[in-house]
């Protein structure tokens, strides 16, 4: 959706208020939003459990499998043009070349990018996004926080949020019906790709609400330091 520009400058502008007054440091772990976060959760759970589950399982039964790896692919396809401007943003250059290749091959040869052409002649995918490229610059995290229609997060993720959604090419579809219809789809076809997700973080823990926050927490850690990280650490799920 096209965004009102003076609208995301407001936007932004309270969250980066808001993130000065959380301070500097990383408290992430002290996670002192916490009752807020698990009503939010509950809220969220409730909006998955009654409408985009059973809508992405619809989604998902009536979908031929080639079908709804397309139009994943697509999708993944115009992810990759914000990959590429974050690659750059965080100077790495090489890898920047990769992923601006990976978009070329696939948006001609693989027909719009329904086919992933790129991947087959060793262009690998890449997750870079604008949260990855604040934390590159020394932006610090802020507290854990669970958004509202969105999920895990924090002050610097929501700001990254905003600068995903401002690279990404949905948002400057001249028509405003078709920008959101396109938006839809992504997020059903996200969602009806992650019940398998929901259903491990549903049958795994005890808390729900910690599992959930320790398997942000470190998938965010993993990407923002390049898979840098000690021999024993895993990934609890993929959150994204």
């Amino acid at each position: 959706m096209k965004m009102n520009n003076t609208g995301a400058s407001w936007l932004t502008a309270g969250v980066l208020a808001f993130f000065m007054l959380v301070g500097s440091g990383n408290v992430l772990a002290d996670d002192p939003m916490e009752d807020w976060n698990r009503d939010v959760l509950s809220f969220n759970d409730g909006l998955d459990n009654y409408f985009l589950t059973p809508v992405s399982e619809g989604y998902q039964w009536v979908m031929p499998d080639f079908a709804d790896t397309g139009v994943s692919n697509f999708f993944s396809n115009l992810a990759d043009v914000g990959v590429f401007i974050n690659d750059l943003f965080q100077l790495k250059l090489v890898q920047g070349g990769s992923d601006l290749g990976r978009f070329l091959v696939n948006s001609t040869v693989g027909v719009g990018g329904f086919i992933d052409v790129a991947t087959m002649i060793d262009l690998p995918k890449h997750q870079e996004d604008f949260g990855q490229t604040l934390a590159f610059w020394g932006v610090s995290s802020g507290p854990y926080m669970v958004v509202p229609f969105v999920g895990p997060s924090s002050p610097r993720g929501i700001v990254g949020l905003i600068g995903d959604i401002a690279m990404h090419p949905l948002s400057y579809i001249g028509i405003p019906a078709a920008s959101f219809g396109a938006g839809a789809l992504m997020t059903l076809d996200e969602s009806s790709d992650n019940l398998s997700t929901r259903k491990i973080a549903e049958e795994a823990a005890l808390d729900r609400y910690s599992f959930l926050k320790d398997a942000y927490l470190q998938k965010r850690q993993f990407l923002i330091s390049d898979g840098d990280m000690p021999d024993d650490f895993e990934v609890l799920i993929d959150m994204e």
